[in-house]
């Protein structure tokens, strides 16, 4: 990269260099133009005002440095000219520069010798008495100024040259210095970007800080999530191994072999359950975006989970109520049959025996708002960020005694951010707790 970076810098100096002294090129023969023209202008005006262009009168032999001085007659004979034999002259009446002269007083003209690679100027005036004199120069074409300065801007551009080598391992250096230190210290990203000269590479920096920090909350949550799962699988089947192996050697007796049998059945339960959680979880991290999206009423989906929830909260003396009226919107049927079941369980499984559940659907400021209420046991303030987090519990005794995994308000995370929506909790600890999912 740094040699992409240097190369590049070269290239782009030599090539305006060049480009620039082009362009000084042409602008100074435009301005040498324009110059001499003017003085060809004055030094005729000049040669008029003398006077000794007149017929009656004998010219004297005029000599200016690079000048040639012509005057004409009216029919186009030369009568004068300083640098040639006049009698030998062609007529010079259709010269453009006579022509325009006669027309309108002055007239000039320039033409390109291609042999000799120069440009002569001519300006023509019309004298009083109808004659026309005319001053002439020859100068150096572009070209030939443009090649004539080529061994020059072979000097310029090799000092260029030079001189940006020095320059670009420099910048190069500077510039590359930050992001070499981001990459070989990312832990200290945030010191190496206040101290960057570059405040241009504060975002990128920015970005790549993120991008590592996204990477070890990736890993730890990665690790996390292992762990927990372990852990998780590890205690039934560390229950189911152990009545197990008490029925097996025959260290219990037939009471007891029925309740063993229970604990392992219920155990069994649970690892099913959680097994088909992190499937699920697992699911729902590499799901499309919008599979299996339609047109769905949750006041209807809410209902009917509602209903199927109702002997499972009869069993544990909770009440459950639901409200709601039509809300169509834009979802998939089973994702929010699982975002309403886990959101009403939790609410089931966290409250006290004799509690009450409101379940509710109704349209708010244009959204569809799903609301679970409950006034069970709450969750403390510290702890409510982390309710969303896989496996954790806010009691962890009680979940295993009813039976939950852990997984149930990760998984409704999953769901509502699939579906663009937003998830809210309002808790106090005694007074329960209201969960408000807003489409």
């Amino acid at each position: 990269m740094k040699k992409k970076i240097n190369l590049n810098l070269i290239v782009t100096a030599i090539f305006t260099a060049i480009i620039t002294m082009i362009c000084m090129n042409v602008i100074n023969f435009y301005l040498f133009d324009k110059q001499v023209k003017k003085d060809l202008r004055n030094t005729a005006q000049t040669l008029q005002e003398t006077g000794v262009f007149n017929k009656s009168a004998k010219i004297p032999d005029i000599s200016v440095e690079n000048m040639r001085i012509t005057w004409i007659d009216t029919d186009g004979t030369v009568l004068y000219d300083n640098e040639n034999d006049e009698t030998i002259l062609e007529n010079h009446l259709n010269r453009p520069e006579v022509k325009e002269a006669i027309s309108n007083g002055e007239g000039d003209s320039d033409r390109q010798s291609a042999t000799m690679d120069t440009k002569t100027y001519y300006h023509a005036i019309l004298l009083d008495d109808g004659t026309i004199l005319r001053v002439s120069t020859s100068a150096r074409s572009i070209m030939n100024i443009f090649v004539s300065s080529i061994p020059f801007m072979l000097v310029v551009m090799i000092v260029i040259a030079g001189v940006c080598v020095i320059l670009a391992n420099k910048l190069t250096k500077n510039l590359m210095a930050p992001i070499e230190k981001v990459s070989n210290d990312l832990e200290n990203a945030a010191t190496i970007q206040s101290e960057t000269e570059y405040k241009e590479l504060v975002p990128f920096l920015n970005t790549i800080r993120l991008q590592h920090e996204s990477v070890l909350a990736a890993v730890k949550s990665r690790q996390d999530f292992t762990a927990n799962v372990s852990h998780e699988l590890k205690t039934p089947l560390t229950a189911i191994s152990g009545y197990a192996e008490l029925i097996e050697n025959n260290m219990v007796d037939e009471k007891q072999r029925i309740g063993f049998a229970g604990e392992i059945r219920k155990n069994a339960d649970r690892l099913v359950s959680l097994i088909n959680d992190i499937i699920r979880l697992s699911e729902l991290d590499h799901s499309d975006d919008t599979k299996g999206f339609e047109q769905v009423d949750l006041c209807k989906i809410a209902k009917e989970c509602v209903d199927n929830l109702g002997v499972s909260a009869a069993k544990q003396n909770i009440q459950l109520n639901f409200d709601g009226t039509e809300c169509k919107m834009h979802g998939n049927s089973h994702m929010l049959v699982e975002l309403v079941e886990n959101l009403c369980q939790n609410a089931i499984r966290y409250n006290n025996p004799g509690g009450t559940v409101n379940v509710t659907v109704h349209k708010l400021g244009g959204k569809t708002v799903l609301t679970v209420e409950d006034n069970g046991i709450g969750i403390p303030k510290d702890q409510q960020e982390r309710v969303f987090e896989r496996f954790y519990r806010v009691d962890k005794s009680r979940s295993k005694e009813t039976g939950g995994t852990g997984l149930g308000l990760a998984i409704v995370k999953h769901i509502v951010e699939l579906h663009d929506a937003k998830i809210t909790l309002d808790s106090e600890v005694g007074h329960g707790t209201t969960i408000k999912v807003e489409f």
